[in-house]
């Protein structure tokens, strides 16, 4: 940003899909609100993730990269409708060919743009490296926050929030309350499922009620399967919407997650968090914010990290990386977040 030029007034920051990736954006911007209490900010995201911005006294510009704001028609629209709410800066924390035909188009009206910076080539040194012998990345959270300095804010790193009480959509809650969380949208961060079945076997034996959160499919009959097999363990799919989902996570005692959005609702909620690791490391800045890394569970092999994102198919075909992770290893886990009598 130029050195004389006023501070924006009316922020927009852009990040049209990618949960997981958007729920770790409210902990960047309550660093931002924090130093600029008076900043007028929208935020261009999907409307399902409303919620994850409650208590941050942000507008919205809902996006839809699948209907009206699909291709550079889209881009041209959503553009259209950020220029009618008086945007005079945009954050592009997305960094994606869409976001990239956005942002030109508001510098063709003069709107000041700044982009995040995807740091690629040091992801890939960080895998060739094999993760454990780097040092790790930047956290996105923190990229998020150089976007908008590079607007010419200036504020402080955030801190992890303060959990506070939220309502418990489940009923009155007896005994220890535990969320199993196996899923992940890319097959090298997902939990095999014979070993899920093992996992939840074993926590129900152990704590007094699991709840199985996933989306729809199988991995709403994975969670039904285990809802008739356990009288205690019950599936989140189709009783509770987002909203529900983050109030419930919130009154667990623990939850265990994938590197997946369910452990950045933890991290949005502050609710003790187990996270399993496979073809993706800790390292590459995706740990949920705030989250314990000494309850992060991965094994040590030559082979990983081999992914960023957890889509690269793995080399022997098994992925035996997240097979090393045992059942008993995360029942072990869990155990000492709790066992202190919580």
């Amino acid at each position: 940003m130029a050195k004389n030029r006023p501070l924006p007034t009316h922020l927009l920051v852009v990040r049209t899909s990618a949960l997981g990736d958007v729920a770790m954006v409210p902990h960047a911007l309550r660093a931002l609100r924090a130093a600029y209490p008076a900043l007028r900010i929208t935020v261009a995201v999907p409307p399902v993730c409303r919620p994850f911005f409650e208590g941050l006294e942000v507008e919205f510009l809902d996006t839809d990269t699948k209907g009206r704001h699909h291709s550079l028609l889209g881009m041209w629209r959503l553009a259209r409708e950020a220029r009618r709410m008086g945007i005079d800066a945009v954050a592009d924390i997305h960094g994606v060919m869409r976001s990239e035909a956005f942002r030109y188009i508001m510098h063709l009206h003069g709107i000041p743009i700044a982009r995040i910076r995807k740091e690629h080539a040091e992801k890939r040194q960080f895998i060739r490296r094999g993760g454990a012998a780097s040092a790790p990345l930047r956290h996105t959270v923190l990229r998020y926050c150089d976007v908008f300095r590079r607007l010419g804010f200036e504020f402080d790193d955030p801190t992890p929030p303060v959990r506070r009480e939220r309502p418990n959509p489940m009923g009155e809650k007896q005994g220890r309350w535990i969320g199993f969380a196996p899923f992940s949208a890319q097959i090298g961060k997902a939990y095999p499922i014979d070993l899920a079945r093992e996992a939840v076997r074993l926590l129900s034996s152990r704590h007094d009620r699991i709840f199985i959160h996933g989306g729809k499919g199988i991995e709403a009959e994975f969670a039904a399967e285990m809802e008739r097999r356990y009288p205690n363990v019950t599936a989140v799919h189709g009783r509770l919407d987002l909203a529900g989902e983050m109030d419930l996570i919130a009154n667990l005692d623990c939850i265990v997650s994938m590197d997946s959005l369910v452990m950045h609702l933890a991290s949005l909620v502050v609710a003790p968090v187990v996270s399993i690791w496979g073809a993706t490391h800790p390292g590459l800045g995706f740990m949920g914010w705030g989250c314990d890394p000494q309850h992060a569970i991965q094994a040590s092999m030559a082979c990983r990290p081999c992914s960023t994102y957890g889509a690269k198919p793995c080399r022997y075909g098994d992925y035996r990386c997240l097979r090393a992770v045992s059942p008993q290893m995360i029942v072990e886990q869990v155990g000492k977040i709790v066992g202190t009598g919580k």
